[in-house]
């Protein structure tokens, strides 16, 4: 295997033509797709760092992990019953979603934000849906969706 780090901008770019020429195949549909794109970061940088089981608690560990490897610079959320507000600055595949938007495409998939709702499915029990993204100055604003508990049969 060879050990070399790419150049940030390769990466983005190939991220940029896979997701762009997903959405060409599935429309709107690729959002329900890409979802657990992260997973195996997840499992292997984040939820060993994660020790809460309540919201209060798991963000601030997801976003100093994603801080300490870089992906982020900031994290800040607000939460109202079960819609939770997430901004997300400094993230170094921003530039993906600007291009994405450029080429007339609502941004559809949003890694901090997988992690969030895989974290958060995790820890708690319960679904959680990615919204909306927007592209915003300074950061993307994301809506997720908290639902209630899932039911157990008896």
């Amino acid at each position: 295997m060879i050990d070399k780090t790419l150049p940030l901008n390769y990466a983005n770019g190939l991220m940029l033509e896979l997701e762009k020429a997903f959405y060409d195949e599935r429309g709107k549909g690729a959002r329900f797709r890409t979802t657990t794109v992260g997973r195996t970061y997840f499992r292997e940088r984040c939820l060993p760092r994660i020790s809460s089981s309540d919201i209060a608690g798991i963000l601030p560990a997801l976003e100093q992990t994603l801080r300490d490897d870089g992906i982020i610079a900031k994290l800040t959320y607000g939460q109202e019953e079960r819609l939770l507000r997430v901004r997300v600055e400094g993230c170094v595949h921003r530039p993906v979603e600007e291009a994405m938007v450029a080429h007339g495409v609502e941004p559809f998939t949003c890694i901090p934000a997988n992690l969030i709702v895989l974290a958060l499915e995790e820890k708690l029990d319960r679904p959680v849906e990615l919204a909306e993204i927007k592209v915003e100055d300074g950061g993307c604003a994301l809506l997720l969706v908290v639902f209630d508990q899932r039911p157990t049969l008896a």
